[in-house]
């Protein structure tokens, strides 16, 4: 039974490649984006919402997709730098893998493509209403310090998004190089959240297929204040993992379809058996480090 059970969530992956990459990743933008998941949430209308967020500082609608009905509520946060198409195709496919087979006792909330103006246009940063371009994952609140906080209104929208449906679990997801971290990834030498522990299980049933180093944020990467992964733990104790997929960030449909296969399941994986309560003290108590702060390449 159990044989049959991973074969067949294995074709849904498998299904998930043809149907998500049918466009072709390179060449989508936003509007494609958009048709991809209205279509999802019509072929799927007993599990699948259509979500509108509200209205970026370009003037678009943030779309997400709310998945499933269950009291346990965790989301996917894609593209916060627009380079970064990968991270949106797997998006995608996760959405698609979870709208066909809901994950029992949850419901998913996926933000598919954060950045929109950078996404169209393949740059990293977001244009502001004040006409400054930003890093919006450098653009929430944070200990020890930020390039906003909210400067831009997609990071604002999200972190609505986030206290209101009480989110407990969440993954954001990047290029380019392969890691699944925890943090704390701030600017500090004080990296222990008090629940090490847990976060170590939480990336190691992420990592099962993909084989991706795992670990703390800083120490895998570098440090960078102001993430949505430290603002997520630090504000509301939700179990939050940074997703770097694959090796480059232009990857070619092969590689995101590699990309997809090895961690569509990761991604189900650790939202089954993370935990199904926030962290109870998740307030950082340390010290922030002013020259760790000067090693955030912006690259990742």
């Amino acid at each position: 039974m159990k044989k049959f059970a991973a074969l067949a969530f294995l074709f849904l992956v498998q299904t998930a490649h043809a149907d998500v990459l049918a466009i072709g990743a390179t060449n989508r933008k936003y509007p494609d984006v958009k048709a991809f998941v209205q279509k999802l949430a019509g072929d799927y209308r007993d599990s699948v919402t259509l979500l509108n967020l509200g209205v970026t500082d370009s003037k678009e609608d943030l779309i997400a997709l709310k998945i499933g009905t269950g009291a346990i509520h965790n989301i996917v946060v894609s593209t916060h730098h627009g380079n970064e198409y990968g991270s949106t195709e797997l998006a995608l496919a996760f959405a698609e893998s979870v709208a066909r087979q809901p994950i029992q006792g949850q419901t998913i909330y996926i933000v598919p493509v954060l950045n929109i103006t950078g996404y169209n246009s393949r740059s990293r940063e977001e244009r502001g209403g004040n006409g400054v371009s930003y890093d919006p994952n450098r653009n929430y609140p944070s200990p020890c310090g930020t390039e906003g906080p909210f400067t831009l209104k997609s990071t604002k929208l999200v972190a609505d998004l986030i206290e209101r449906e009480k989110i407990v679990a969440s993954a954001t997801l990047h290029t380019f190089s392969p890691a699944v971290m925890y943090p704390w990834g701030i600017s500090t030498r004080d990296l222990d959240t008090g629940y090490t522990p847990e976060f170590k299980k939480i990336v190691a049933d992420a990592t099962v297929e993909s084989r991706y180093p795992s670990g703390n944020s800083t120490e895998l990467l570098y440090p960078a204040d102001g993430t949505f992964e430290d603002y997520a733990f630090m504000k509301h104790g939700i179990w939050s993992i940074l997703f770097e997929l694959g090796y480059s960030h232009s990857p070619n449909d092969d590689a995101i379809k590699k990309m997809i296969e090895v961690n569509v399941p990761g991604l189900r994986r650790m939202f089954e058996n993370a935990p199904k309560t926030n962290a109870a003290n998740h307030s950082f108590h340390g010290k922030c480090d002013g020259m760790a702060r000067s090693l955030d390449r912006h690259d990742e």
